[in-house]
C-alpha cells in the first residue's frame, strides 16, 4: 500500500506520546506511524499494546541524542513528517541532574532538525510539530494567562532545556524555512502517566496507604488538560495549523495542588468503600521544590478561534475515569 504520509512520532511509548501514535495508527490508516523512542523508565510499550499489530504502526527504538541513527530511521521509512514528544521532562530530576535534559531535549531536537533539514527537498509537503510546555513563561502572579507572545522565563533546567528546544525549532524555520509548527501545552492527566507525577503519584499512593508529599503549603497553581484532547490538539495542530505558528494548548481548569489531593483523596475514599477522611490523614507537607513557579495558567483562545478545538472533557468526569484505569 502506497502510504500518504510516513509520520516519525518521538517519545511515542512515553505518556502523551502513546495517545497521540494510538489516535494516528487508528484515525489515519493511510499513514505510517513510526513510533521512536529510547525506552527510558517512562517509555512503555505496554502502553500501545492495542495497536502494536496494526498494519500502520512500527516500532524503532531510538536514541535522539544519536544524530548518525536519527538520519538512519529519516532513511529507512522516508520520514515525512515528525511530531517530537520525546523529552526528559520531570522538573525535579533537571534538578538533580540537569545534563541529561540539555543533551536530550536540546541536543536531541536539534538532531531532528537537522536529519529533517537534508532529507527534506520541498517544504511544501512537510511538518515539524515540536511539542513543549507551558513552564517555558516562567511563573504567573494570581492573575493573567501564558499566551503566545508571552516572553520566555524558564525557571529550572528541565523548563530552560525546553525553551532552548522551542528556540532552536524557531531558528530552524527563518534560517531555513524548515516547515515547522509548535504547541506549548499545560499539565496532562489521564491514563499510562509514569507514577512520579503529581496525579499518578496520589493515587498510588492512596492505594497503598502511603503518606501524600504536597510541596510547601500546596497553594501552587497548575492548569490540566485530559491527555486525549491534548492528542486532539497536535492532531489538528498538525493537519490545520498554520506553518510557522505556534499554539497555546490549555484546559482552563486551575487548581491549586493542595485542593487537587484533596479532591482525589475523596474521591478514591469513595471509590475504595474508606471512610472520608480516611486519606486526607495521610497528607505531608513536605519542604518546597527549588525554583518551584507559583501559578500556570494557558489562554488557548487562538487555537480555538483559528483551529476549533475545545477540551471536550469537564475534569471531574476526566479525573474519574483516570482514577478508574489506575
Amino acid at each position: 500500500m502506497d502510504r500518504k504520509k510516513s509520520i516519525l512520532i518521538t517519545g511515542g511509548a512515553g505518556f502523551i506520546g502513546s495517545h497521540v501514535v494510538r489516535r494516528f495508527v487508528n484515525r489515519y490508516p493511510s499513514y505510517l506511524v513510526v513510533n521512536a523512542d529510547k525506552l527510558t523508565y517512562a517509555g512503555n510499550l505496554e502502553n500501545l499494546v492495542d495497536v502494536d499489530t496494526a498494519e500502520n504502526y512500527v516500532f524503532e527504538r531510538l536514541d535522539i541524542q544519536d544524530a548518525a541513527s536519527v538520519s538512519d530511521v529519516f532513511y529507512k521509512y522516508n520520514i515525512t513528517d515528525v511530531i517530537h514528544l520525546a523529552a526528559e521532562s520531570h522538573v525535579d530530576r533537571s534538578i538533580q541532574g540537569p545534563l541529561e535534559f540539555v543533551k536530550t531535549n536540546v541536543l536531541g531536537t536539534v538532531n531532528l532538525l537537522e536529519a529533517a533539514r537534508m532529507h527534506w527537498k520541498s517544504e511544501s509537503d512537510h511538518v515539524f510539530h515540536h511539542v513543549s510546555t507551558d513552564e517555558v513563561y516562567g511563573s504567573l502572579g494570581p492573575d493573567g494567562f501564558f499566551t503566545e507572545d508571552t516572553p520566555y522565563d524558564p525557571r529550572s533546567p528541565y523548563s530552560a532545556s525546553k525553551a532552548a528546544s522551542d528556540h532552536f525549532v524557531s531558528a530552524y524555520y527563518h534560517t531555513f524555512q524548515l516547515p515547522v509548527k509548535r504547541s506549548n501545552c499545560s499539565n496532562n492527566y489521564g491514563s499510562h502517566h509514569f507514577p512520579e507525577k503529581l496525579i499518578p503519584l496520589i493515587i498510588n499512593n492512596i492505594l497503598m496507604e502511603r503518606e501524600l508529599p504536597v510541596y510547601g503549603a500546596g497553594l501552587n497553581v497548575r492548569d490540566w488538560l485530559w491527555v486525549e484532547d491534548h492528542a486532539a490538539a497536535i492532531d489538528t495542530i498538525f493537519h490545520d495549523g498554520i506553518i510557522g505558528e505556534s499554539y497555546n494548548v490549555g484546559g482552563l481548569n486551575e487548581w491549586t495542588n493542595i485542593d487537587l489531593v484533596h479532591k482525589l483523596c475523596d474521591l478514591m475514599d469513595e471509590k475504595l468503600g474508606r471512610t472520608q477522611g480516611h486519606s486526607r490523614a495521610l497528607i505531608r507537607f513536605v519542604k518546597d521544590r527549588a525554583g518551584h513557579d507559583q501559578r500556570y495558567a494557558i489562554d488557548a483562545g487562538k487555537i480555538e478561534r483559528e483551529l476549533g478545538w475545545t477540551p471536550s472533557l469537564q475534569f471531574e468526569e476526566g479525573l474519574e475515569r483516570t482514577v478508574d484505569w489506575y
